[in-house]
């Protein structure tokens, strides 16, 4: 439009559209693993809105038109949704990867066997290697967190295993 750029900085145009509305969602890191249809009421209209898995806290999504009246039939001015993302679970996200740390007993970091951890979407089986030292990491490819707007992709989920070292041992046990 070529008279936006009219001397005198602003053009009536811009001034007579709608101001925009910014607005909170408050979610659970649990609510953007995967995408949801949410109803939310903003200044009194009822807006349905899919919110895609792997929104990050403090992004911010415009969605055009849904700002105030424009004057004399100008275009609505818009809204800018801020995520608020709350983490209460016990998992660490960091750039769309998740950190745990999971106890290990002594005997299965010496022996090696099988333990069951939690990720994210329920529980897998994890073989531990005989040997297993204190503060080893383990890296289960994509059991981390949605990538935003990024259908089936996922970061890694990292694991650390903290060896629990049992504080009263018989005479078998330190044999072992």
């Amino acid at each position: 439009m070529a008279h936006e750029h009219t001397s005198g900085g602003k053009s009536q145009a811009r001034q007579s559209k709608g101001r925009d509305y910014n607005a909170e969602l408050h979610l659970e890191l649990e609510d953007v693993y995967t995408s949801q249809k949410r109803e939310l009421v903003i200044n009194g209209k009822k807006i349905r809105l899919t919110i895609p898995a792997g929104v990050e806290n403090g992004q911010i999504i415009k969605i055009n038109g849904l700002g105030e009246e424009g004057i004399n039939g100008e275009s609505k001015g818009d809204l800018y949704l801020i995520f608020a993302i709350e983490n209460h679970t016990k998992f660490k996200l960091e750039n769309h990867n998740l950190y745990s740390t999971v106890a290990l007993d002594l005997y299965t970091a010496v022996l090696g066997g099988t333990i069951t951890v939690d990720t994210f979407d329920g529980k897998v089986k994890l073989k531990i290697i005989p040997g297993t030292q204190n503060d080893t990491k383990v890296k289960l490819k994509e059991k981390g967190f949605p990538v935003y707007k990024k259908e089936g992709v996922f970061g890694d989920l990292f694991i650390t295993y903290q060896v629990i070292i049992p504080t009263h041992l018989d005479k078998k046990e330190k044999e072992l």
